[in-house]
């Protein structure tokens, strides 16, 4: 299909480079550029191109192929490349402010090329920075143009050895003398040690502590954050009562300096606590502007919810560059055929379809949640560095909180899957190191982990439904949110009275077919699980352990569904907008009913059990459904992932390189690897079979 004639998307977005893939590339419905240009938007193409020309430009960011950095240099290496990107200043701190989506192209870019320097510059710069920013006020700025320009190098330290995701539960301890106004810092024992704080290990200054909060009189306040000098700047040695250390190799990021820190009565300046929500007089009496703990509490969450969005961009990040290498992989890689002397392209089979092509859709429906979250959490943080402290910012927190505490699991645990389903579906080649799938598995890995267990945070998300549905029945509150993605529970029993009518499989392929029927789990399970919990009561368990015995058949179930509904419902009503350009519409549409069918299919069991489903056609219907999208979406992939491929430098995979020259390119990587810098004169030249198209099923 022809490009769109504007001049700025061809200056953007280059031609690809000609090759095996243009067979596929020319049978798309539809034009990649417009569509990345309707999904990105002119200033963030401009901003990637940016980024990548300067990756690929500078020395200090050349691959190392042929040889394995050790642990020290990677590290070294990494902090050099973070320090180089902030003096280069590429997107002003005016223009972050301005438009927020754009500090997460940032992020992605970098990610795209090394995660381990990503993830250096957003602790650095985003973590440890917006934190002063949001959880601070006027007296913490002066840290911001320090930050800036590296004079000093954050972390962010909540975690500790004995406590991760009960970050309730956290031991070390502020203690406020009045007598000299400072806070005293410490740690009780070494179970109390923060730990994992990446940046930490080897290179960070400065941390933001949480800590227990005490004035005198030994009142508790809970838990608020301190800016903590742990390392002298000049010489990066500990500064007096500070224990720090790096916590050595990991099975992943490996260029981030993971480290633990133990306090021995610390003494910083009251002003050091950032005390957006709660502060403490140099007499020693605490203030806050808020009524109670719990809306403390909910306004304080924005900033541990900032790291679990974060995630969930990154796990994006990974599978679109997992999914990008495997089709491109798939649509080149030829084997078997309807006759012994023909091989068709792998991407043809209606497994490879089934197999990748519901993770390509999940890119772009979870891409388009992560952008809108990101951008609710902005709106939070606006509200926080203002002055409104009133109840719908506090339930703005809550929600937020509930939306990233299951984002999280639900992007993570997609990438964890589909990334392993990529490496698969290479068969031996994805194997290969240099293809870097493996390194993609295993710095996905922690994703699951750090910011809180995925397991946990789930909780966290049923909690808060649970709370509304009580608040309803006992009080008859409605159950409303500010950002409106629970308001549909308050018909939740008309909706626990629909059933699916579904007609046909054409019928099907739109998203607000397995909307609706989100909508009918979401309320079953929420249903369900207020009963289970209930029950348990009424048996004599106790609120801990009625919520621990309700957990893996209907709460875990329940945070999940509800997410993956908000995901299904704001990629559905993007990709069913006015404005949505005529040429992308059926696309679109496809992605977003395929991701809709395919998450809702994992469900199939409860639609039965619950009486949603009848009969053998309901999940019959769904199946059938699915495989027709993915046969409709076959001849759009390669197409779909040239919008969301970095370029061949930063995606940095032989196999998935955007010429499609499989053998060649692989070919070419393995002599690198191996050393072996010249083809012998007796060896022939490449002869590279090209693929031949059309469809399986006509063949057979």
């Amino acid at each position: 299909m022809a490009p769109p004639s504007e001049g700025g998307a061809d200056t953007l977005l280059p031609d690809l480079p000609k090759g095996p893939l243009q067979a596929y590339r020319s049978r798309a419905s539809f034009c990649w550029k417009e569509l990345a240009l309707f999904l990105e938007g002119e200033d963030a193409l401009r901003l990637k191109k940016t980024i990548f020309s300067t990756l690929e430009n500078d020395p200090l960011f050349a691959h190392s192929h042929g040889k394995e950095l050790c642990l020290e240099k990677y590290r070294e290496l990494s902090f050099l490349r973070c320090q180089r990107f902030v003096e280069l200043s590429i997107l002003p701190v005016e223009d972050m402010v301005a438009s927020p989506l754009l500090v997460q192209t940032l992020i992605t870019c970098l990610g795209m090329y090394d995660w381990s320097l990503g993830l250096k510059f957003l602790l650095h710069m985003l973590t440890f920075g917006s934190a002063i920013y949001s959880s601070g006020s006027e007296r913490h700025l002066k840290y911001l143009p320090k930050i800036f320009n590296m004079e000093i190098f954050g972390c962010f330290a909540v975690t500790e050895l004995s406590h991760g995701s009960n970050a309730k539960a956290v031991r070390t301890t502020a203690h406020y003398d009045p007598t000299t106004e400072e806070f005293i810092i410490h740690t009780p024992d070494f179970e109390a040690a923060k730990f994992w704080v990446g940046n930490m290990g080897k290179t960070a200054t400065h941390a933001v502590v949480f800590a227990q909060l005490y004035t005198p009189g030994g009142q508790c306040h809970g838990l608020h954050s301190f800016v903590v000098q742990i390392r002298d700047p000049k010489t990066l040695l500990p500064m007096p009562g500070v224990m720090v250390g790096d916590m050595g190799k990991k099975l992943g990021l490996n260029g981030v300096d993971n480290g633990f820190a133990m306090f021995h009565k610390v003494r910083i300046p009251r002003r050091d606590l950032l005390n957006r929500t709660g502060d403490v007089t140099p007499e020693g009496t605490y203030v806050t502007p808020f009524k109670d703990d719990k809306q403390r509490f909910g306004a304080s969450l924005g900033t541990l919810s900032f790291g679990r969005v974060a995630i969930v961009g990154m796990s994006i990040v990974n599978l679109k560059l997992a999914v990008s290498i495997a089709l491109r992989f798939s649509a080149t890689r030829c084997q078997f055929g309807p006759t012994d002397g023909e091989e068709v392209p792998v991407l043809e089979y209606q497994m490879q379809q089934w197999r990748l092509l519901p993770y390509l859709a999940a890119i772009y429906a979870l891409d388009h949640f992560s952008k809108s979250l990101f951008l609710d959490l902005a709106e939070l943080q606006q509200g926080l560095t203002g002055t409104d402290h009133g109840a719908r910012q506090a339930e703005l927190g809550r929600e937020i909180h509930a939306l990233a505490s299951a984002g999280k699991p639900l992007a993570s645990w997609t990438a964890q899957r589909g990334i392993q389903e990529c490496r698969e579906a290479c068969g031996g080649h994805g194997y290969l190191a240099v293809n870097r799938l493996g390194d993609l598995r295993n710095d996905n890995d922690p994703n699951c982990t750090y910011e809180g267990d995925n397991n946990v945070l789930l909780q966290q998300t049923s909690s808060y439904l649970l709370s509304l549905l009580a608040r309803h029945v006992q009080d008859g509150a409605r159950i409303e949110s500010p950002l409106r993605t629970v308001d549909f529970l308050e018909a939740y029993p008309d909706i626990l009275g629909r059933r699916f009518t579904c007609p046909s499989i054409d019928s099907c392929l739109d998203s607000a077919v397995p909307l609706a029927a989100y909508e009918w789990l979401v309320c079953y399970l929420l249903h369900e699980s207020y009963q289970k919990l209930t029950q348990e009561k009424r048996s004599g368990s106790n609120d801990f352990e009625a919520r621990n015995n309700s957990q893996v058949y209907y709460c875990r179930p329940l945070a999940l569904a509800f997410l993956e509904l908000t995901v299904v419902r704001r990629f559905h009503e993007y990709t069913h907008q006015p404005h949505v350009p005529p040429g992308l519409r059926a696309v679109l549409g496809r992605l977003s009913a395929l991701y809709a069918l395919w998450s809702l299919s994992q469900h199939t069991a409860l639609l039965y059990q619950g009486g949603y489903f009848s009969g053998e056609r309901a999940g019959k219907m769904i199946q059938n459904a699915i495989l027709d999208l993915c046969s409709k979406l076959k001849d759009d992939a390669v197409a779909l992932v040239d919008v969301i491929a970095p370029p061949d430098f930063v995606l940095d995979s032989p196999i998935g390189r955007a010429d499609g020259e499989l053998y060649k390119n692989l070919w070419t990587a393995i002599l690198l690897e191996s050393r072996v810098l010249e083809r012998p004169s007796w060896w022939p030249e490449f002869s590279i079979r090209k693929p031949r198209m059309g469809s399986l099923k006509s063949k057979l």
